[in-house]
């Protein structure tokens, strides 16, 4: 596995990432991480990590992923870093203070989407630890795509384990966070502004569609948890950075013109969870690579994005 992690390094790959909380890869322990992480690390690749656990183990999974970095001298990325369940309300004050102690050793970012609801595959070890859960797609039952888990069940006659057995393979969005720690976790400032988004789910979360307008609108405008300059950094710039993508996330001559145009006293998401394929309002263009794709609430046609690889002398290359 090594073998193939080094090669995805000299492909141009620009780390290694983690899955730990899904199968199979929640079945590998901490020592099977480490040698594909030196693989990465002697490329100048990062760790970004999935953990294995966010809920009652959260510190644990934290801790085992700042291992992994520091005993393979890389860098870490948490994705979408939460606190999942009733239970665990309020513990981000614990998680966020542990990375401000890890960072004292080594480089720690993490990326957080704007909503109490996360969206994963069906199952029941998730559903049961969320105030409430949504069916996002089903291949067997596509029909229930958008329905509440409990009111499926019920019109199926099952317990909710069977229901889910019945429409797997399935998707869910799980109402498991707390509003006043998914605030804590973006006011952190190494918090990157990510959606996580599923683009294949019959009826996705709105996240996919909403994230960076709700970030833009509510947190930043309306709610005032940081400036509408310093969102935008966090959704461009650090990213930029912590990734390495040279001549992007940044205005000024010589740089990669990925820009989008809106106007900061309309801009909203219009995404629900009932209606989520909803574009945010205020956005009037958006240019990638220099090229007009979006225009006016209407996709131009046009397709300029490419895929970012990390090149021999760790620059980026377009393919």
């Amino acid at each position: 596995m090594a073998q193939i992690v080094a090669r995805g390094m000299m492909d141009g790959a620009i780390g290694l990432s983690t899955g730990l909380e899904y199968p199979v890869a929640s079945h590998a322990p901490t020592s099977e991480l480490l040698p594909l992480a030196l693989a990465a690390a002697q490329a100048g690749g990062l760790y970004v990590s999935h953990l294995r656990d966010e809920g009652a183990r959260v510190i644990e999974a934290m801790q085992e992923a700042f291992q992994v970095g520091m005993n393979a001298g890389l860098p870490v990325v948490l994705s979408h870093h939460k606190v999942a369940g009733p239970v665990n309300y309020g513990r981000t004050v614990d998680t966020l203070a542990l990375i401000d102690l890890a960072r004292q050793s080594q480089p720690v970012h993490f990326d957080v989407y704007p909503y109490i609801a996360a969206s994963t595959v069906l199952a029941e070890g998730t559903a049961s630890r969320s105030e409430r859960t949504l069916i996002a797609w089903s291949t067997p039952h596509p029909e229930m795509a958008g329905r509440d888990l409990d009111e499926v069940a019920h019109a199926m006659g099952l317990e909710r384990v069977a229901a889910i057995e019945a429409l797997k393979p399935a998707g869910g969005t799980y109402f498991q966070m707390d509003e006043a720690d998914v605030q804590r976790v973006l006011c952190h400032h190494c918090a990157m502004i990510g959606s996580d988004g599923l683009p294949n789910d019959i009826h996705p979360h709105p996240r996919l569609w909403g994230s960076f307008g709700r970030v833009l609108g509510h947190y930043a405008r309306d709610v005032g948890l940081f400036s509408l300059e310093e969102a935008v950094r966090r959704m461009t710039g650090l990213p930029a950075q912590v990734f390495g993508l040279r001549d992007r996330g940044c205005v000024r001559v010589g740089a990669w013109a990925d820009l989008v145009v809106f106007d900061p006293k309309v801009i909203n998401d219009t995404a629900t969870f009932t209606d989520p394929m909803q574009a945010s309002a205020g956005i009037h263009a958006v240019i990638v690579a220099g090229t007009l794709s979006w225009l006016d609430g209407r996709p131009t046609g046009e397709r300029a994005g490419r895929t970012l690889r990390r090149g021999i002398d760790a620059a980026y290359r377009f393919d």
